[in-house]
């Protein structure tokens, strides 16, 4: 199929407070919004949003929030030139094309040589998800099971029935909000560490930080994990420089009982190519250092036991390509947000619950944190195409998936109001 026109346009979403982690924090996300139309009038509509702070931290240090937000868009924005009038047959292909030529661009614009890969891949997130509803509206797809390419559908077998909410845990949330989260179910909490400060001070700031949650999770027992205890899932956001200073915390940990709740430990080093894991006594996952399909085999080979899917932060085509490696390398993978908007969860959710279930979880896991996060959640919940689908929102602490679900595809292939209304009508 030819691309003949792709329009762009960005809607700024507020936070209901800064979104705090890596050291540092941002105050709004902007969904980036893409119409293509190709040579038969066919038009289709993606959306992706900016995460500058996770994708490059540099990147976000060395310009003002609005600034690295401008700069993800301007790399999209590329993008779309890049795509007018060429031709594709499917969107893993035309992501392989673009990729290397918007990845110079930003080296470019944002002045940075060492630009990570990510802050490239989730600018093209809205591309690639209007591509794929594109190929679904030439070839007649309605579901999401008939949308995963054939050589990817081995390893998205599963139907969910529950999957595991992890919602983020950022270092400035009360007490009291924890006690609020934990008395609707939760079974997984996903705890930001990686505190402000020199890593010595960092690391005592987080044995805290774990201690103060523990006495307010520990009260709380589930059927839903394998221990029947709350798990807690440590994100550090690439802040810990040493393999000692995760050492100490973990050593913290196993001398209480906070170690039996950790399910995993995320992203955990700054340079992660420098450290094995395998040593470690936890199952650490890797997100931001995967960058690509190759980087899946190397984490595994590090000791590295699980791998953080992101749709909505890497593509859904590269999704594709890390859930085959992580299953080939043998290592379980599983969906992370990325303060994901209501139609994106959908999207994020679509490949988690075609996943297997985690290790020491009864059911699939997905983390997702919009309801804590966004200033009008419940407004956009009541603007998606389906307002009232009872998938949309948790019950005890699991999103429910049955076959309306399942036969609807969380309604990803519904058109995405209100964001296809922000378009001109093409004359």
């Amino acid at each position: 199929m030819r691309i003949v026109r792709a329009d762009l346009e960005i809607q700024r979403q507020p936070f209901a407070r800064p979104f705090a982690f890596k050291g540092s924090a941002f105050h709004e996300k902007w969904n980036l919004i893409v119409r293509l139309t190709d040579e038969d009038g066919t038009e289709a509509v993606g959306v992706g949003g900016t995460a500058v702070l996770w994708s490059d931290p540099g990147v976000f240090s060395n310009h003002t929030e609005v600034g690295g937000n401008i700069l993800m868009a301007a790399l999209l924005e590329f993008a779309l030139q890049q795509v007018t009038d060429r031709e594709f047959t499917n969107p893993p292909d035309l992501l392989a094309e673009l990729v290397p030529l918007v990845h110079d661009y930003g080296k470019t614009v944002t002045r940075n040589p060492d630009l990570r890969l990510t802050f490239s891949l989730i600018a093209l997130v809205a591309l690639d998800n209007a591509a794929w509803m594109l190929h679904a509206k030439r070839r007649g797809i309605a579901t999401f099971d008939r949308l995963i390419p054939h050589g990817y559908r081995p390893f998205l077998e599963e139907r969910q029935s529950r999957l595991g909410l992890a919602p983020a845990v950022g270092y400035g949330m009360p007490m009291d909000e924890l006690r609020t989260i934990l008395d609707t179910g939760v079974y997984i909490l996903k705890i930001k560490i990686g505190q402000p400060g020199a890593e010595d001070d960092m690391v005592r700031k987080d044995v805290d930080w774990l201690e103060r949650i523990h006495r307010v999770a520990a009260g709380y027992n589930t059927p839903m994990t394998d221990s029947g205890s709350v798990l807690y899932y440590l994100d550090a956001n690439a802040r810990y420089g040493k393999k000692e200073s995760m050492a100490r915390l973990l050593d913290h940990a196993l001398k209480t009982a906070i170690h039996e709740h950790i399910v995993l430990i995320e992203e955990p080093f700054a340079v992660p190519d420098e450290f094995d894991v395998g040593d470690l006594p936890a199952r650490f996952a890797a997100d931001e250092s995967v960058q690509t399909v190759e980087d899946v085999y190397t984490r595994a080979n590090q000791g590295y036991g699980a791998i953080a899917i992101k749709p909505a932060g890497k593509t859904l085509s590269l999704a594709f390509q890390m859930v085959r490696a992580a299953a080939e390398a043998g290592v379980p993978s599983f969906v992370a947000d990325n303060g994901c908007i209501p139609l994106l969860v959908e999207w994020n959710k679509n490949v988690a619950a075609r996943l297997p279930g985690f290790p020491g979880i009864r059911g699939g896991m997905i983390e997702s944190n919009g309801p804590e996060n966004y200033a009008n959640w419940d407004e956009m919940l009541n603007a998606y195409p389906i307002p009232d689908a009872p998938w949309l929102t948790p019950e005890s602490g699991a999103f429910v998936l049955d076959e309306d679900y399942y036969r609807h595809s969380g309604g990803i292939f519904l058109d995405p109001a209100p964001y296809s209304g922000m378009f001109r009508t093409i004359s």
